[in-house]
């Protein structure tokens, strides 16, 4: 059994001891607070079925929180849209923000267990970065997690990763993102 006390996630261990270093000596940091480090990751299932049955949002936010190890959050529409039969105040999706040590637990677990299993995976596209140090992605089905029992589910949904970092360039939080291993496919 895991003492929890002493516990360090594999990731961040690993940040600790060598990351760190080869950042600042790349990057020719002075101090050791301007490394990037994570900041968080945000998991986000945005479903659009639920306008017809609300009995999927709940299914979907089980998904997500099975995934994540955390309880997911139901988003709720803002504004009324006619055309989209939409209504304001409607749970259209399930959000879930990892910090700390589930972040580098799901970090972990998504390179190393999730990606393999993707469908026709050649790597992630290096160029998803917004300029301020973020990255994000998408996943066609959320199956590909080992939380996820097939059996069980009623749908396949896709989800959108967003991995929020410290870096103040997009070329710091690559590099960042390659010291963990993240298949970058160019």
């Amino acid at each position: 059994m895991l003492d929890a006390a002493t516990y360090t996630p594999r990731l961040k261990a690993l940040y600790k001891d060598q990351v760190r270093a080869t950042l600042k000596e790349e990057f020719g940091y002075k101090n050791d607070m301007m490394i990037p480090k994570l900041d968080k990751i945000v998991l986000n299932m945005g479903i659009g079925e639920a306008v017809k049955d609300s009995k999927k949002i709940k299914s979907a936010q089980a998904d997500l929180t099975a995934i994540a190890g955390q309880k997911a959050v139901i988003t709720k529409a803002k504004n009324s849209i006619a055309g989209f039969r939409v209504r304001e105040e409607m749970p259209l999706g399930v959000k879930v923000t990892l910090r700390g040590e589930r972040m580098y637990e799901f970090l972990d677990r998504l390179i190393t267990i999730a990606l393999p299993r993707v469908r026709d995976f050649r790597g992630v596209k290096g160029t998803s970065f917004d300029g301020r140090g973020n990255y994000a992605m998408g996943i066609k089905e959320h199956i590909v997690f080992p939380e996820i029992v097939y059996d069980q589910i009623d749908e396949v949904w896709g989800m959108d990763v967003i991995i929020c970092t410290t870096a103040q360039t997009d070329a710091e939080a690559k590099a960042l993102l390659k010291a963990f291993n993240m298949p970058f496919s160019s």
